[in-house]
């Protein structure tokens, strides 16, 4: 049996938050199902469908939020993602789906392909912003997201909880399972780091698929930043928008600091 190699990491000054999503593409859905499945789907449904007009999703990914979506509206869906790996499968899922009022577009959040008041609804689901590193990179994705919102027009996005302490978390077993028709057995081991000056977040993933001498080993960083509800509402306000909710939970309870979900709803002004 082969001894397991340590994930390789990348240095923390080099870090972008796109970095390892092409890799993480084959196993994205296979581990979402086991921690966060659907439990934001509804939320984003019913606020599509409230508005009734044309709907932008950031970071669209596979298509998780997107092909739900498109089903519970009548109005034009558009998903734009970085990560041509992710938005392979998310066509595949559209395929599947049989969705026809939607469409997946390649493209930086930071500076978005649309014309001016292209859409009435910008949905940011599950951290996306937690993957642009920099204030500025943050405040360019606020700007092009004002751009092409109407007056009135709504931005919904959800962040990450504030990460806690992970020094204890080295090489843990964080999942195992089997996937795909063939039920390979699959294992996940992951590694925390923290740059808590920059409040960043390092998540090395080593996904071992199989066992022993044919077990295929892929290992990749993640990298999210710690934003508070508080900091967001700030940058939102500055972008030209108006905090109009901080929520707590997908029913649309309020939002406290001990909240599980932090969901923020605000209106182009």
């Amino acid at each position: 049996m082969t001894t397991p190699k340590a994930p390789s990491r990348q240095p923390q000054t080099a870090a972008e938050g796109h970095h390892g999503w092409d890799e993480y593409a084959p196993f994205y859905d296979w581990e979402n199902a086991r921690t966060f499945g659907r439990r934001d789907v509804p939320f984003w449904q019913r606020l599509a469908a409230s508005r009734g007009g044309p709907v932008l999703e950031l970071g669209a990914g596979t298509g998780r939020v997107t092909a739900p979506l498109a089903k519970a509206v009548s109005a034009r869906v558009v998903g734009i993602d970085r990560s041509a790996a992710m938005l392979a499968r998310g066509r595949a899922r559209l395929r599947r789906a049989r969705a026809r009022n939607v469409s997946l577009v390649r493209g930086d959040i930071r500076h978005l392909p649309f014309a001016s008041g292209a859409f009435d609804t910008v949905i940011a689901p599950y951290g996306i912003l937690q993957s642009l590193l920099r204030d500025r990179d943050l405040k360019a994705t606020l700007s092009a997201v004002a751009a092409v919102l109407p007056r009135g027009g709504v931005f919904g996005l959800e962040l990450v909880a504030d990460l806690p302490d992970w020094r204890d978390y080295q090489r843990r077993v964080s999942l195992k399972g089997r996937r795909g028709r063939s039920g390979r057995p699959i294992t996940l081991l992951e590694s925390v780091r923290q740059d808590r000056r920059r409040g960043l977040t390092f998540f090395d993933q080593e996904f071992v698929e199989g066992r022993g001498r044919t077990a295929v080993r892929r290992q990749f960083t993640l990298t999210f930043r710690t934003v508070s509800v508080r900091r967001m509402a700030r940058r939102l306000e500055a972008a030209g928008f108006e905090v109009t909710a901080m929520l707590g939970d997908y029913q649309g309870g309020p939002w406290d600091a001990r909240a599980e979900v932090w969901i923020l709803l605000a209106r182009k002004c």
